[in-house]
């Protein structure tokens, strides 16, 4: 049974995430060949890197590189403990010469990260967004391109069950021709240093939209176009530059409409950190899922229901793995990367200028 993505960082025991990760049912993958892996620390979801290494016997963490702060924050992780530390990415990568890279440093940081490893044609699995402005996106997207590297990008609620089974029910022809999305994410406020600065973090929909924006395209086969979004941030002076309430609008391929909305409002006393839901209205009934009630379909022809059976969950490293060393079919393509960072970016230009429409086509 795969570890929460959070699990590492919110600071459950290294025995007890691996004991989790081995747990009866959860098949080990073998790779043609033996893989070296290194990581560079930070505020991203580590345990998307480190959690399935118990499941990937071919896999060796060779490296990681960060503050002394994070290597001792993850110190007791046995992978962590047998690797190479290092201060700095560019010491790690050319001491250790990795095949994959796994990046999980601020926003900020991230495209000149993607960058170095470009220049020495790694592959990589890297938090999102790629880039906080346009001009690195392409900077990054271009480097990628000549590289001839493989990339993958920590996306992880595709391979959550229930918005599998989202997926499923439109790729079923269950609920007809998609023509309304509306998506929530509504969390518990934090004040890590990182977000707080504008330079650091880049926004709210970069960081948490680029999910809900990724599912929309993913769950409900349309694909979004012209995007519209506000971002603000009130009250709550100790969140610094980061924006607590958003609002996106996208316009969907067959003349639907996607929308998104966000918040950093969730109560401390709520019972868990996040509120996710998608719903997807089609010509034929209305699929959605929240924590309350589960997954649920309506159609024509049948009376609401809990869809009970859902899909096994998968794990995003696996996915890249296996398709850049196997050749097995990817669950996010590098298509998929490069248009879900294009959508975000949209979104969030357009919440810098006022709400004016970004047309992507």
């Amino acid at each position: 049974m795969p570890i929460s993505r959070r699990s590492l960082i919110a600071g459950v025991p290294a025995a007890a995430a691996l004991a989790a990760a081995a747990a009866p049912g959860a098949e080990t993958v073998r790779l043609p060949k033996k893989i070296r892996l290194a990581m560079l620390t930070g505020p991203g979801h580590m345990a998307e890197i480190l959690d399935p290494l118990p499941l990937l016997p071919d896999v060796e963490l060779a490296g990681v590189a960060g503050s002394e702060k994070e290597l001792a924050r993850l110190a007791k992780n046995k992978y962590v403990a047998a690797a190479m530390k290092y201060g700095s990415l560019t010491e790690m990568l050319d001491r250790e010469k990795p095949d994959v890279v796994g990046l999980c440093n601020d926003n900020g940081g991230r495209a000149a990260a993607i960058l170095e490893c470009a220049k020495r044609k790694m592959h990589v699995i890297a938090e999102k967004p790629y880039a906080v402005s346009s001009a690195d996106y392409r900077k990054v997207k271009q480097a990628v391109k000549d590289s001839g590297i493989h990339v993958s990008m920590l996306v992880p609620m595709r391979f959550e069950p229930q918005f599998k089974a989202l997926k499923k029910i439109v790729d079923d022809g269950l609920i007809g021709d998609v023509i309304q999305v509306s998506a929530q994410k509504s969390y518990k406020a934090s004040t890590d240093e990182w977000k707080v600065k504008r330079a650091t973090y880049g926004s709210t929909i970069l960081w948490i939209g680029i999910h809900m924006i990724d599912l929309m395209r993913w769950t409900s086969g349309r694909e979004l176009v012209d995007a519209t979004a506000w971002q603000t941030h009130v009250g709550f002076p100790e969140m610094g530059d980061q924006e607590n309430v958003s609002a996106s609008v996208y316009k969907l391929d067959n003349g639907g409409l996607a929308i998104l909305r966000m918040d950093y409002l969730r109560p401390k006393s709520a019972p868990t950190h996040g509120d996710d839901r998608v719903r997807l209205a089609g010509t034929k009934g209305v699929a959605e899922y929240m924590e309350a009630t589960g997954v649920t379909v309506v159609t024509a022809d049948q009376k609401p229901r809990v869809i009970t059976e859902l899909p096994p969950e998968g794990h995003v490293l696996i996915d890249f793995l296996q398709g850049v060393y196997e050749g097995k079919p990817r669950i996010v393509t590098e298509a998929d990367i490069w248009r879900v960072n294009e959508l975000t970016l949209a979104a969030h230009e357009s919440s810098m200028q006022g709400g004016e429409t970004v047309r992507l086509g």
